[in-house]
């Protein structure tokens, strides 16, 4: 069924009214009698009359709407960044588009384009994992389109953004393992695209060095794609070692997920001969067994702050044609401890 959108022509019509009258009359206007107003509303409501946004937007320049770019919406962090979003966005009269890359580049390019062409006012965006390559960005904020970028970032000076301390919750975790006795610390490294790998390794070589521990390269092992497969493959492979890890710090709580199926299979015991600690605090975390220990990310707060800095750069540029100054927000982890690293001691 083809779907037939009612417009101001058609009230027109059915009234034998001009369409400039209807649309004074849907506007108030005073020149419009309110008999006028009244017979326009009341036909108007009865066909389900919904005004053009693209139209309108093309004659006003704005349509109050935020467009939104994230790698997966079955991640739960991401969800919580999308509460965030849409808390402030409909707080201030914004509606949002959210579409999901899926973890392709192609998938990214495309989204950013049909967000584009709906004549979003602005767009938030955390980068797929295989984004390795930006002219796509480049080219949408050459057309003057504001942007902002969180989590998964493109690190421009151009642009703002919203991250997390993904440097110093990796130490917090790499570190809670240490004192928590363990000499051997695996690292499951996530997507090598991504600015997060790279400060979540960071934070576990500070935390070893700190600790006067060696570097031992054959126990980081890679997991591009941070799945629970990945993690148990990985785990796998560590497990064959003559010297086998005591910990191991995982990227991502599906990493982690994944090692502790290897670690249970092996027939070993967590914590006791291998500890797991895990990165984003997923909501499954706490229901493993045992609950996994996790750093967690505001995910909520990430959402919120990136739909502020959104919305003042649109309202800023719409109110006096001006660019602000473009701000990086970074936002503190929290580790929550739980039963899958604690081999001494009591939660914190």
């Amino acid at each position: 069924m083809k779907y037939n959108q009612v417009t101001i022509k058609d009230i027109a019509r059915e009234l034998g009214i001009s369409p400039s009258t209807v649309s004074r009359a849907l506007k108030d206007h005073p020149d419009i009698s309110p008999e006028t107003k009244k017979a326009v509303n009341e036909l108007a409501e009865k066909l389900n009359y919904q005004p053009n946004i693209v139209a309108l937007s093309l004659r006003q320049s704005k349509t109050n709407t935020l467009g939104v770019v994230i790698p997966e919406l079955v991640h739960f962090f991401f969800s919580t960044v999308i509460s965030g979003i849409e808390d402030v966005a409909y707080s201030a009269g914004y509606n949002v588009i959210i579409t999901q890359s899926n973890e392709s580049l192609q998938r990214e390019k495309s989204d950013i384009k049909t967000l584009f062409n709906s004549r979003v006012d602005g767009m938030l965006i955390s980068l797929s994992r295989e984004t390795s390559s930006f002219e796509h960005i480049e080219s949408t904020l050459a057309k003057g389109v504001p942007m902002v970028f969180f989590d998964r970032v493109y690190d421009t000076p151009t642009s703002s953004k919203v991250i997390v301390d993904d440097l110093s919750g990796a130490k917090e975790a790499t570190q809670h393992l240490i004192e928590q006795g363990c000499k051997r610390i695996a690292h499951l490294e996530g997507p090598p695209n991504l600015g997060i790998t790279k400060q979540r390794l960071d934070g576990y070589l500070e935390a070893l060095k700190d600790a006067n521990i060696p570097v031992v390269k054959d126990i980081i092992m890679s997991c591009p794609l941070g799945t629970i497969e990945e993690g148990k493959s990985a785990t796998e492979e560590l497990l064959k070692m003559a010297n086998p890890p005591d910990a191991i710090f995982a990227t991502n709580d599906p990493a982690a997920m994944g090692a502790m199926q290897a670690i249970k299979e092996a027939g070993l015991k967590i914590p006791k001969d291998i500890a797991v600690v895990g990165f984003s605090n997923w909501f499954f975390s706490a229901l493993l067994d045992p609950p996994l220990t996790s750093v967690d990310q505001p995910g909520f707060e990430m959402g919120q702050e990136a739909a502020k800095l959104l919305i003042r750069q649109i309202e800023l540029k719409s109110k006096d044609n001006l660019d602000p100054t473009p701000e990086t927000k970074v936002l503190k982890t929290r580790l929550i401890v739980r039963d899958s690293s604690l081999k001494k001691g009591k939660k914190k």
